[in-house]
Parts: structure tokens; sequence; C-alpha cells
């Protein structure tokens, strides 16, 4: 029964609903074990994703399926970097938005991201004005394949480091006089 509930749905299944449709005495984590042996190394997976459990494609068929599979629309590079900057700093306004970008946020690029679950109003800052308060949802956790808030990559996986400084050739150094 879990099996057919987590083929059948179009998101990923909580362990607490799959709870109410396993017979009572039914532990969900050694049934989610169970289905997950079952299919590793198969064509789909079972994976933990968004709070809840559903079957992917196997990681390793993913470039073959991109050929194969329609892959859908990318955002514009605003709306990447605006989703971004709620999902470091949630939750924010779209002030603090276009603070943080460095440039001014179109009211389309938020609808979009509204449009496409990607985030959710949270509340309104109390402030003069009271502006809007801006998180994710957990639509975003699944379209990116997270457990969690806390399985974002680290600012320092995010920026290449910087390579040291050579000297150029003929150049002074700053220690000898000119």
């Amino acid at each position: 029964m879990a099996e057919a509930v987590l083929f059948a749905s179009d998101r990923p299944v909580p362990p607490a609903r799959l709870q109410t449709v396993l017979p009572a005495g039914t532990e969900v984590a050694a049934v989610l074990a169970g289905l997950a042996a079952r299919y590793a190394g198969r064509g789909v997976e079972l994976v933990e994703v968004a709070g809840g459990f559903a079957f992917r494609t196997a990681a390793d068929l993913a470039p073959r399926l991109t050929r194969v599979v329609e892959a859908p629309r990318r955002l514009p590079r605003a709306a990447m970097e605006a989703l971004a900057v709620i999902a470091y700093h949630q939750p924010c306004t779209r002030g603090e938005i276009e603070e943080i970008r460095g440039a001014s946020l179109a009211q389309a690029t938020l609808e979009s991201l509204l449009e496409l679950g990607l985030i959710a109003p949270r509340g309104r800052k109390e402030v003069p004005g009271r502006p809007t308060l801006w998180g994710t949802t957990p639509r975003f956790l699944e379209q990116f394949g997270l457990k969690s808030l806390k399985d974002l990559p680290r600012r320092e996986e995010l920026v290449a480091p910087e390579p040291p400084s050579l000297p150029l050739p003929g150049a002074a150094s700053p220690s000898s006089p000119p």
C-alpha cells in the first residue's frame, strides 16, 4: 500500500501520511527502508525530499534522460537571484532582496516565483508600511531535491577561492625602492 501511495502521489509523502494507510502496528521506517532497498540500483529510487518520500529517477540515468524528456523552462537570472536571497535570508522583504542583489526587483519576478509555488508570504514586517515577508515553500525543497534548508550549500562551497597573486615579471616589489 505504501508503494502505491508513493507512486500515485505528485508530491513527496510525509511518513505520517503513510502511517495512516498502513495496518496498525506497522513501522513506517521499516516499510520505507524495505522499499529503498528494493529499488536501490534500479531506474527509480526512493528518496527523502521536502519532509517526505518520493520515487525519483536514479541519478546515474539523469544525464541520459535529459535528451529524452523535455526539460522544464529555466527561471530567468533575476528570479534565480531573488530565490537564492530568499532561501538564504528568509523571511525577507522585497526591499531587502533588492538591497542584497544590488538591483531593483520587478513585481513580475516575485509573482512568477509565487505562481510556481517556490515562495510564499510569511507575514508582514513590523516597520512602517508593513512590507510582506517572503520565504521558501516545500515545493522549493522538492524542486531542488533538498530535505531541508540546512541542505543548502554553504557560502564557502559557492564562492570560488581567489587565486594567489603572482608578481609580474619586471615589476617592482612593494618593498623595493623606486
